[in-house]
């Protein structure tokens, strides 16, 4: 089990939940505070056409925001390889988030140099019984770095009640 002193946790907000979908914004951060988080214009990638009006209404972003403020998909995975390089990063929802990686980083033909992983790999069957108790008491705004804050307290939280 990785403990609370190794963990980076990461989320990602995306054009739907469809299969046409792709990552829109990302952010890590560790327990450390090392951090970064960003938005991706779905205009640096041919074919990223899919937009999913109730997934905006979830996090907020417009497609004009991802065009005037966001990176490329290039830089995108640029900057989360040399951040991440070598490392396990933990997503509390592996199955979208390692979807949104694959499509990312296979739009700009780069390989992912760190490993996502999901809560199991860091908590106990009784943590993660706790983590989604914890979960369901917080109110997500449902943008990447509030998400990845909302998942490092609730693993600290459950880490700490078993201690």
């Amino acid at each position: 089990m990785v403990k609370n002193m190794d963990l980076i946790c990461l989320d990602i907000e995306a054009s739907g939940l469809g299969a046409s979908s792709y990552p829109i914004e990302v952010a890590w951060k560790s327990t450390d505070e090392d951090c970064d988080n960003f938005l991706i214009d779905p205009g640096s990638v041919a074919g990223w056409l899919f937009w999913d009006d109730f997934a905006e209404e979830m996090h907020g972003i417009c497609r004009v925001e991802l065009s005037e403020s966001g990176i490329s998909a290039a830089e995108a995975c640029d900057r989360l390889n040399i951040a991440l390089q070598g490392r396990k990063v933990v997503s509390d929802a592996w199955e979208f988030d390692s979807f949104w990686l694959k499509r990312l980083f296979e739009a700009v033909d780069r390989p992912m140099q760190f490993r996502l992983i999901g809560l199991s790999e860091v908590l106990s069957p009784e943590e993660l019984i706790q983590y989604r108790f914890a979960c369901k008491a917080q109110l997500r705004r449902h943008r990447a770095m509030a998400d990845v804050d909302h998942i490092l307290q609730a693993i600290r939280s459950v880490q700490h009640s078993v201690d």
